[in-house]
């Protein structure tokens, strides 16, 4: 049965001071009404039924996944103890399902980006799974066909066409490899090549495929997960899972298996797909005036082009004579930055910390 796996344990500190420790990106409401861990929640109704859904998160978190799924009994949020990046949070996860069902085949997902249309996504998610019914050694991911010559992504190169017109009807192909994060003349080049997507981080595979795939290329992180789905249900099950965790050495999917696994797929994903990967995603997400600024919140704003602008509640924000901002204003702290300079907001949010302000982060 097709179980899924929702990661929900990132810090979102580009987000800031929307994002915080103890209410990180997944949590905000940026792209709709909900929240974007719900709106991925949502985009799985009658696909997944709830009692096969798993929410990975981080233990300081699980109260907040609690609060915003309800639905979901409180055995389906897996708590970590501490963060170690995707490949020990899939293992656990893995292991996890594996308990409940030992032919699970696991939609494993990031809870942070935007997926549309919903029912697209759910016939690609099929697509996949049925590539593994057909054979339960694949993994197959997801490819996004870029748009720009992005420096942000990691990039997965296509090899040959694979033909199983009855799986779906998304193309599909041989992985040849998965590339980090390039250069800018880099990732030009893997634009002009038309064989490159971008790396959606979104993977399909049976929970026994990707249990071994650990065991064979991260023996040691995989043994310190045994000893952690062993000790389920005992009474030193919480003891165990923070000793072993805390002691594996955090590593992300691509590094641990899939920069070296074989018989590796990727989708040309057939919906629309965004990371929300900095404030300047409001403007995709949301549209523009016209004077070129995303506004979410109260606003009035004279000789102001081309911002973006959040405010929270009943406070305005009113702006004059500016160009190409981010304007961010919550309860306790306001930033206010060049949006030529967005990928710096992680900098100070790491000097924040280091001037002693830790209460605002």
């Amino acid at each position: 049965m097709l179980h899924a796996v929702i990661m929900a344990g990132g810090s979102g500190t580009r987000f800031w001071p929307a994002s915080r420790d103890e209410r990180p990106k997944q949590f905000l409401s940026l792209a709709g009404t909900r929240s974007m861990l719900q709106a991925t929640y949502d985009r799985l109704a009658g696909l997944v039924p709830p009692e096969r859904v798993l929410v990975a998160t981080t233990a300081r978190l699980a109260d907040l996944v609690s609060a915003q799924l309800p639905e979901l009994p409180r055995s389906a949020i897996l708590g970590e103890p501490c963060k170690r990046d995707t490949a020990p949070c899939i293992g656990l996860a893995a292991l996890h399902v594996s308990r409940l069902d030992a032919q699970a085949v696991m939609a494993v997902m990031p809870s942070d980006h935007v997926i549309e249309p919903a029912e697209v996504f759910q016939q690609a998610l099929r697509q996949a799974a049925a590539l593994v019914a057909h054979d339960a050694t694949r993994i197959v991911t997801f490819g996004i066909r870029p748009s720009y010559p992005a420096e942000t992504f990691g990039y997965i190169e296509r090899g040959e066409a694979v033909a199983e017109p009855s799986a779906g009807t998304a193309p599909v192909f041989a992985v040849r490899t998965f590339k980090e994060k390039p250069k800018a003349e880099v990732a030009r080049e893997y634009l002009r090549q038309g064989t490159f997507y971008w790396n959606s981080g979104i993977f399909v595979w049976s929970a026994a495929t990707i249990l071994a795939a650990l065991e064979q290329y991260q023996p040691e992180m995989f043994a310190r997960l045994q000893t952690i789905a062993a000790a389920w249900g005992r009474p030193d099950w919480q003891p165990t899972l923070e000793r072993e965790f805390a002691a594996i050495r955090g590593v992300s999917i691509d590094y641990a298996v899939m920069e070296h696994a074989r018989n590796v797929l990727v989708i040309e994903a057939p919906f629309r797909w965004d990371d929300v990967g900095s404030w300047q995603a409001l403007a995709r997400l949301r549209g523009l005036d016209a004077d070129g600024n995303t506004c979410q919140g109260l606003h009035a704003g004279l000789r102001t082009r081309g911002c973006i602008i959040r405010s929270e509640g009943n406070h305005l924000l009113a702006t004059l004579g500016v160009e190409d901002l981010i304007v961010v204003h919550t309860p306790d702290a306001t930033l206010v930055a060049s949006k030529h300079d967005e990928e710096a907001i992680r900098q100070l949010v790491d000097l924040i910390r280091q001037r002693g302000l830790g209460e605002f982060l």
